[in-house]
Order: structure tokens, then sequence, then C-alpha cells
């Protein structure tokens, strides 16, 4: 498929990067200049009515805004850096890409061609570093192949299961000339991004559902990277099937449907996690039955037949053995399912469920969403923000308790609501990639929860906010610790808190030094009027919760342990 954007003058790499991006309809880069990058930031000076660039204050937080551009827009992010450090700050932003499966396009500038390999200044080998953790890594040397390997990033990135692509460009390759031709890429040999479909797994699948008396779905983000939130309602209802989400599938489907059970995993709800280990088929969507889910694998629901839905080959019996499965995009395999599916009714075993959700509201979510008393709790001022914006925000966190308390509390009612580090878990992503979710996502309202050990990771990207005048709430759950490793040292390491107790600044004076409104509540009947001020107030504004010291995260599933052997806290266990 040719673009009109074709001619036979004689432009300069750089130029012809740029327009290989207007192409790609790229609109919105996250970046920060440098020497072996400087010719593309000169190019991209005469473009701005075409490409905004957002200047963030470190690579690591270029790389974050665009995963939360992706993942808010349903389009790739992109991230433009230079050589050297510039590229190796943005490592553990690819990682954490990979991990998640978010499409980006990672450019880095490189020293001239006739210099790699000789340790030049700010020189690292960029394609070796960073080959392990993309789909793609290509270096570009020459200005002709630019057209031709910003084509085959974009559809690497974004076909079939998505991910990162990293193109590190040479010098000489973005200020050579070279006549401009751009053709986009929608096929690739020996490049199979979506699986043929197998119509006797298909079959196969329907025919385990229709036996099914107590079927279980887990819904993973695949649905949402498939857009095939549609496609799952309809599977669901008609089969009559309750199911339960990974963080990352949180918002595929509205809290409040009848048939959504709650969150899988170490801190999720406690009856998906019993109901798991009670199905007589357990059929996984776009999920990958990471080790926070499963716990440990050989008691995992081995009495239930699994069905596996993924467009991933490498995902199918790596960690779960499944007797079907069904290979594929999900918005393509999913409505083939239903189509062969019966109608059906399962009271019994959906009834089932509430039992255990009425333990675990007595034992744990009243006192943390409704306490009479004491110390604020994360929980009940995630509770309380989810309810005043009527659960129709984005929510974005960093890493941490407070992603945990964030996951279990908020609700949805959109797709694309959940923006949080699942497969990585990296502290700072929080701050940047709500940067990026609210340029992916405009209308919405992007509100991000912090902890003060990961807001300290990127608290630099308060410059970029202020300088892009960025309307995100910020919800700083203050409880000065590292407290999710805190709770492991309180209940795995004889309570010895090594080097997790956090002597920390004044917030508050810190966002206004940036020209960021703030405020800090440490007393529980401050909160409602301070949220209500908070999402009120045009622009940026931080809100800062001063909660109790030591919380805890409860339900808990110890690490590598049974899933059903669950910690309720005050002693008790199921």
């Amino acid at each position: 498929m040719k673009e009109n954007d074709t001619t036979n003058e004689m432009i300069t790499g750089s130029e012809a990067l740029i327009r290989s991006l207007i192409a790609e309809g790229v609109s919105t880069i996250f970046g920060y200049p440098g020497g072996a990058i400087m010719p593309v930031f000169d190019a991209l000076y005469d473009c701005k009515d075409r490409i905004r660039h957002i200047l963030v204050r470190h690579e690591q937080g270029a790389v974050h805004a665009a995963e939360g551009y992706a993942r808010a827009s349903k389009k790739v992010g992109v991230a433009l850096v230079t050589s050297g450090p510039g590229a190796t700050n943005a490592i553990t932003g690819i990682t954490d890409a990979l991990m998640d499966s978010t499409p980006l396009v990672v450019i880095s500038g490189q020293v001239t061609s006739s210099l790699l390999g000789s340790d030049a200044f700010q020189e690292a080998d960029v394609i070796g570093i960073t080959q392990p953790i993309t789909k793609w890594a290509y270096q570009i040397r020459r200005p002709e192949d630019i057209a031709w390997a910003v084509s085959r990033a974009f559809y690497i990135a974004s076909s079939g299961r998505p991910g990162p692509v990293v193109l590190d460009i040479a010098k000489d390759a973005q200020t050579g000339k070279c006549n401009f031709s751009y053709e986009k890429t929608i096929f690739l040999r020996s490049y199979e991004p979506v699986p043929e479909i197998d119509h006797e797994q298909i079959e196969a699948a329907a025919d385990l559902i229709n036996q099914a008396k107590k079927p279980f779905a887990l819904v993973g983000q695949g649905v949402t990277l498939g857009n095939a939130e549609n496609e799952l309602r309809a599977f669901l209802e008609k089969a009559d099937i309750p199911f339960g989400s990974t963080i990352l599938g949180l918002s595929a489907m509205p809290s409040d449907h009848p048939l959504n059970c709650g969150m899988l995993g170490m801190h999720g709800n406690i009856a998906t996690n019993i109901k798991t280990n009670e199905c007589d088929v357990l059929i996984a969507i776009g999920m990958r039955f990471d080790d926070r889910v499963t716990g440990d694998l050989n008691t995992y629901a081995k009495q239930a037949k699994v069905i596996h839905f993924d467009i991933d080959r490498a995902e199918i019996n790596k960690n779960v053995k499944a007797d079907v499965k069904v290979l594929g995009d999900v918005k393509q395999t999913l409505p083939k399912v239903t189509e062969l599916v019966k109608p059906a009714k399962h009271t019994e075993w959906i009834e089932s469920f509430k039992p255990l959700y009425d333990k675990e509201f007595e034992y744990i979510i009243r006192n943390e969403l409704y306490p009479d008393s004491g110390e604020i709790k994360m929980g009940e001022v995630v509770n309380k923000v989810a309810e005043a914006t009527h659960n129709e925000a984005i929510c974005v966190t960093d890493v941490g308790q407070h992603q945990m308390m964030g996951t279990r509390y908020f609700k949805f009612t959109q797709p694309r609501s959940m923006i949080t580090s699942g497969g990585l878990g990296t502290m700072g992503f929080g701050l940047p990639a709500a940067i990026g979710a609210k340029y992916g996502a405009p209308d919405r309202t992007v509100v991000v929860f912090v902890g003060d050990g990961g807001f300290q990771m990127t608290i630099q990207e308060l410059g970029t906010i202020m300088e892009n005048n960025i309307d995100i709430k910020i919800v700083l759950l203050n409880n000065n610790f590292l407290g999710m490793v805190r709770q492991w040292q309180e209940l795995f390491f004889d309570e010895r808190y090594s080097e997790t107790h956090l002597k920390n600044p004044d917030f508050v004076k810190i966002a206004d030094a940036y020209g960021i409104k703030g405020r800090k509540v440490t007393q529980r009947d401050e909160l409602d009027d301070a949220i209500a001020e908070m999402l009120s107030h045009q622009g940026a504004y931080l809100l800062e919760v001063v909660v109790e010291t030591k919380g805890m995260v409860y339900p808990m599933v110890p690490a590598g342990g049974n899933i059903t052997n669950i910690i309720l806290g005050n002693g008790y266990k199921i």
C-alpha cells in the first residue's frame, strides 16, 4: 500500500524519518535530545504543526509516557532518545513494554557508522542490549533504509501480540541524502502475527463449555489489546460464565457486571482464587498464567479442563497445560466459539461465589473502605476517588501497596481504564505513564496513584507537567515506607525492617515549585473536600494523603503458594 508522500527530491535521512512517522499517523512523540539524535530534532523543528514532541526530563520517563499513550489510545507509542546513556536510560521502559505487550517504537541516535565499535563518545551497543527485550531491534546505517525500517517497525510493534521495537540510527544515516518513498508494511515473510484458526479446536472448546457445570473464565489484557470487549461480553453472557480478571485485564468489562467476580492472583479476591480450584472448565482468554496469578503450579486448577485462547503460540502450555488450544486473535476466535455455545444458566454455581465475597467484605473490605477510626487507609482513598469520578476515570498506578489497592478498589465503566506496570513491576512507572495516558485520551480524567517511594524515582517529570500544563490528578499515598517491601518484611522476615523507612521531603512544596497546586491531608474529615477540590481544579493537582504507616494489603497468597492458602490478616487464613 503506497503512501502519497513519495518524492524524487533528495532529502536527509532525518527528514525521511519524520515523513515516515507522519505516514504512520504519528502525532505525538515523547523524547529528549542529544548529540547523536540532533539532526532528527532539527528536522522535527519544521514539522511542529504535524508532530507534537513532549520534552520529558529523563529518557525512562519518555518510554513510560509512550507506554501510557499507547495503552490509552490504541496507537503505537513513540519515544525518541539519543545514543549511549540516552538509549540505556530507556532500557527499563522497553523491558516493561515487552512484559506487558505494549506497542512501542523507540528511536535512538547512534554514533557515525565509521566509528561503530571504536568506543566512541556516547557509543553503546544498543542492538546487543535491546535484542532480548524487543520484538525487533535494528540498526540503520544508510539514509535510504530509514523508511523501510520504520514501516516494518510499526507493523511488527502493532501486529499480533504487540510489543516494543527499537530503531538505532547512525548519525551519518540521519544527515545523508536519499530519495523518499514510503510503503506501509502489511506482510513479512516468516512472521506470523496471527496464527491460522484451527476449527477443530473451536469446536472442542464449545463442546467442553457446553458440558460444563462449573465454568470459570480468566480475562487478561489480550482482550483489550485485541479490542474484543464486545465479543467477550457476548460470549460470557450467552454461556452465563462468571469471570475473574488479571490486573491488566480489569477494565475489559465493567466492574459492576453481574458475572464479574473480581481480580485474580496474589492480592485478588478470595472467590476468584478459591473457585479457580473448584471449577470444572477453566477458560483463559488473552492471559499468560503469570506466577502471581497461579501460585504453585503443582496445585493450580488440577481438577479442571483448561481452554486457552491466545494469539501467541509461545504462551500455550508454557505454564499451564491446555486441553484445548484456541490460537488466534480473540476478536476472531471468541465469536466463532460463541456461535457454537448453547445458551446456559449456571445460577447455583454463580451464587456459590457470594458467600466468599461476603466473607472477604466482613474480614477485609469493610474495614479498608469504611473504617470507623484510626489512620486513613489507602483503600478508602482509592474508593472515594473512584466514586467521585463516577468510575469513569483512567486509573494509572505506580508499583507497590497503593497499586494493589488501586487495582482492588478502583472501579471501571470503560475499556482501557487500568494502566499499570504488571509483568515487570516498575517503580517510577506511574507519573510519566499518566502523562502519556492524558495525551492518548485527552477527553478523559486521568488519576494516578503513587507511593512516596516510586513517586521519587520519576518525580522530575513534574517539570514535563509544568511545561505542558498537563491536567492529571496525582494522588500520593504517603506512609513513609517502601510499603510492599515492608509488608513482606513483616510477614516473612520477622519484622526486620531493613532499609524500607523513608524520610521524605515536603511534597506539596515541591509541587508548588513546579507551579502545581497541592494539598496535604492528614485527617479523615478533610478527605472528601480535598478530593472534590482536586477534581474540580483546572490543571494538574497533587493530593498527598498521609495514610497508615504499617497498613497491609489483604487478602494475600504467599508467593509460590497454593492459591487457596489465603492470608486474611489478624491471624486468619482460609
